[in-house]
């Protein structure tokens, strides 16, 4: 071995792989190319050209071509809404969220600042109980014993029936089972897997209980009042997901009207705890019973205010919030954030997790899950090995638990707002993408966008994603500076 053969020995690739990227001689251009996704963990790469054409003599105005770029390729923010694939552009996706509700609350972006006056609450429902699990309780800013039981109560499975301790806020615990074979995975599966279908039925219950209150059919109070919704969930440490919402009363054509007098907040307050106890619905049929699915005892109910108060919340408040919680994912509660499959047969990538199929007979796998290896808490590690074992029923197949086992069962939107509510996500996105291409034209010297004298053409290919280990460094290394900048931009708003 020659001796710089040995000197590369003595440095991870790592290290290496840092170096060329700095020393090439296109850094800079990568560099800004990865400033202009925000730093985005996961970009596109893409190849191709496009060109601004003369509409009328087909003269070409402006063209750009990838083959000119030192990489080969432009490079694409992933838009990936979790925080935990991708943190760049999770947080744009949370700041378009944020503007999405606030608009819904205060007017804005199409929508008219007489909606603030209309009758909202602040919405939380909740899972029903599966069995007692460690919690972190506290009163007057003392910490309590997390479930204080007879010291001497034991359960069917021998196991001390109570906790004692006192959590800390990171406490391993949190969530997890007083006792794992007490505890009812298959129940908590099935409601996790049908929360969607317990939010869709809420919707139509809370209408139905409106116009009961108000003396009316729901026909004919749907002639004087829409109910307009935007909701996010939220998992929970024990594994299942709660919903936050925004319940908000409108005039017919929504919110550019100002409902009647007597559509007022009192009524909306009435009505929900009223609708949501009669949401039940029954699981399918099976061997292992048929259960009657409902929303938990856990009812919060809140207003919201123009301004802070004691006791209801700020539109910023609550808008912050559902923004804060839609760019989260069920990793929060101890598993995974991917799918999980089989890397033997063409699974999707990042697994940690062996699941035989049809395709994998000679490899040595046995069938069933190996779930060992999986780095997720015991607790997830019982709720997604349920979801395998009920997705193998076919009474339960239309459930698509094994596809969803990472999500626990979980295959509802996490963020979902009612037509009228608002703005919408593509709208805003929209705006942003016109605003850069019009700062482009007036950069180049070219007509301003929308005007019909040219015609833009391109022709773009798929060409790869992510980075080099030493491009992933840098990229981070950007990133953190272009969330800073923002952050200081913020700040100077808000003064």
């Amino acid at each position: 071995m020659n001796s710089k053969e040995e000197q590369h020995d003595e440095h991870p690739r790592w290290l290496l792989d840092l170096a060329r990227v700095i020393n090439d001689p296109g850094y800079e251009r990568w560099r800004s190319m990865v400033a202009a996704t925000g730093g985005c963990a996961h970009p596109v790469h893409l190849t191709g050209e496009s060109a601004i054409v003369d509409a009328g003599t087909g003269e070409i105005l402006h063209s750009y071509r990838t083959a000119d770029e030192p990489s080969g390729h432009l490079l694409v923010a992933c838009g990936n809404r979790r925080a935990s694939v991708c943190p760049a552009c999770s947080q744009v996706y949370q700041a378009d969220t944020f503007h999405l509700i606030r608009a819904g609350l205060s007017g804005g972006k199409g929508t008219p600042e007489t909606v603030s006056g209309h009758p909202r609450v602040f919405l939380t429902l909740t899972a029903p109980s599966f069995g007692p699990v460690h919690t972190r309780r506290g009163k007057d800013g003392t910490v309590r014993a997390c479930r204080p039981r007879n010291r001497d109560k034991r359960c069917a499975h021998d196991l001390p029936a109570g906790c004692h301790a006192r959590h800390e806020r990171n406490d391993d615990r949190l969530g997890q089972p007083i006792c794992p074979d007490c505890y009812d995975y298959t129940g908590a599966v099935l409601w996790q897997a049908h929360a969607g279908a317990l939010w869709h039925r809420f919707t139509l219950e809370v209408r139905r209980t409106l116009a009961s209150e108000s003396g009316m059919s729901r026909r004919t109070f749907n002639r004087h009042v829409r109910v307009s919704f935007a909701k996010v969930a939220e998992y929970q440490r024990r594994g299942l997901v709660h919903f936050h919402a925004v319940v908000r009363l409108d005039g017919p054509e929504g919110s550019t009207q100002t409902p009647p007098d007597w559509a007022d907040h009192d009524l909306l307050v009435r009505a929900i705890p009223s609708a949501v106890q009669r949401v039940t619905i029954t699981s399918p049929a099976s061997d292992l019973g048929r259960q009657a699915l409902t929303w938990g005892d856990q009812l919060d109910i809140r207003p919201i205010l123009l301004d802070q108060a004691a006791d209801g919340l700020s539109e910023r408040a609550v808008a912050g919030y559902i923004a804060k919680y839609a760019t989260k994912g069920a990793e929060a509660s101890g598993t995974v954030d991917h799918r999980l499959s089989c890397p033997n047969c063409g699974g999707r990538g990042r697994l940690t997790l062996l699941a035989a199929c049809g395709r994998c007979h000679g490899t040595g796998l046995k069938p069933g899950l190996h779930l060992d290896a999986l780095p997720v808490t015991e607790h997830a590690r019982r709720m997604i090995r349920t979801c395998w074992e009920l997705g193998a029923r076919p009474e339960f197949v239309d459930l698509r638990l094994r596809p969803w086992a990472h999500m626990l069962g979980f295959r509802g939107h996490f963020s979902t707002k009612s037509r009228r509510f608002s703005t919408t996500l593509g709208d805003i996105r929209q705006a942003r993408t016109d605003h850069r291409a019009a700062e482009a034209r007036q950069r180049h010297g070219l007509p301003t966008l929308g005007d019909a004298t040219t015609l833009v053409l391109g022709h773009w290919r798929f060409a790869g994603t992510g980075y080099s280990p030493g491009e992933a460094i840098m990229a981070e290394h950007i990133r953190q500076r272009v969330a800073t900048a923002r952050l200081i931009a913020a700040e100077r708003e808000d003064e």
